[in-house]
């Protein structure tokens, strides 16, 4: 009798402390929506102040707009939502528009479209030398900022389609400057990007090998399989993600060789040249390797280069020493290549001239 009284007063003590317990849960919980929410309120902050940047260190030399314009439905895995009003409309994305200034209206220029890297990020400044390296040689760049980017809230970051959706989005962009741009020659177009952009450059040649005169590709993502073996936990959870794909790997690898490049290399037809390093901390050397080795069993032409341990890793030539500005005067040779702008770059003096002018 005492110990059943005993273990009453005891669970009675215990129950507020439970409760306690559930309420702390549940501020927990509260607490980090609101720190989820705040990131992607901050990131909207962030973008809109680097869009000023943009205009201060490119304007002199680029006129500059955003516009908005749609790619493909987002894919809805809930049967309830297709009685939704307007369920089934193409998604809005934005996108950066650069012109050289001086051009005449009148002529066709070659048009370059450049989508971002990162698996959640944006086009931004860090991009500036590369912008005005691009409109000094006469170029019309587009730059996408597909399905998933930063800095346009928490929905749109969500709909992001890795290796899926993303790379129409990329194409939308592409043929929406052939349809509203008469100064953009639909003969002279090219693609270009690294890391993830790379890879998006790439799903776009082998999806529409027709569209693209040419592509650079710099150190692409290119295996997802293999990098969800040598990436961390957090890294894959961006892909398993309910929102996103919504399965790892091991639950559907055929899902992530869909979206592999060095997976599709058969498709290949377009005139390509990929850039890789061995020091590279992101995309390790083996994925892009994978990815040649593929290329040339399936006897495809094709350009690259394996550099040795330049200094800069991943980013080695986009950065502004010397190394990386002699490596982008080859990139832009084999794209002038192709291309034909009027003002090409051939060496680094040019190089440094589009910088400061002089």
């Amino acid at each position: 009798m005492k110990r059943l009284l005993l273990l009453g007063m005891g669970l009675l003590v215990l129950a507020p402390l439970y409760a306690q317990e559930d309420e702390l849960l549940e501020e927990i919980k509260a607490l980090r929506q609101q720190v989820s929410r705040l990131r992607h309120n901050f990131d909207v902050l962030e973008k809109n102040i680097d869009d000023l940047l943009w205009h201060d260190r490119v304007g002199d030399v680029a006129y500059i707009d955003k516009v908005y314009m749609t790619g493909p439905p987002l894919p809805d895995r809930v049967e309830r939502n297709k009685n939704r009003q307007g369920y089934g409309n193409p998604l809005k994305f934005q996108s950066y528009i650069f012109i050289p200034r001086g051009i005449d209206p009148s002529k066709k220029y070659p048009l370059l479209v450049f989508p971002h890297g990162g698996v959640h990020s944006d086009f931004n400044t860090y991009y500036t030398h590369i912008i005005r390296e691009l409109m000094a040689q006469g170029y019309v760049v587009v730059a996408p900022e597909y399905r998933g980017s930063t800095g346009y809230g928490r929905r749109f970051y969500e709909s992001i389609d890795y290796g899926g959706l993303e790379v129409e989005d990329v194409y939308s962009a592409r043929n929406y400057m052939v349809e509203n741009y008469d100064l953009v020659d639909k003969n002279r177009i090219g693609i270009l990007g690294w890391s993830h952009g790379g890879l998006i450059t790439l799903m776009n040649i082998f999806e529409h090998p027709n569209d693209y005169k040419v592509a650079y590709a710099g150190v692409p993502v290119s295996d997802l399989i293999a990098r969800m073996g040598y990436k961390t936990q957090g890294y894959r959870d961006l892909y398993s993600a309910d929102f996103h794909i919504g399965q790892t790997a091991y639950q559907n690898v055929e899902e992530y060789r869909k979206r592999s490049p060095a997976w599709q290399a058969h498709k290949l037809e377009t005139p390509l040249l990929i850039h890789t390093n061995t020091n590279d901390e992101d995309v390790n050397v083996f994925e892009v390797e994978h990815l040649i080795k593929t290329l040339k069993a399936e006897e495809k032409e094709f350009e690259y280069e394996i550099y040795e341990d330049i200094q800069g890793g991943h980013a080695f030539d986009r950065l502004d020493t010397k190394v990386a500005q002699e490596i982008r005067v080859k990139i832009y040779k084999f794209l002038n290549g192709y291309l034909n702008p009027p003002n090409p770059i051939n060496n680094r003096r040019d190089l440094r001239k589009a910088a400061y002018g002089f």
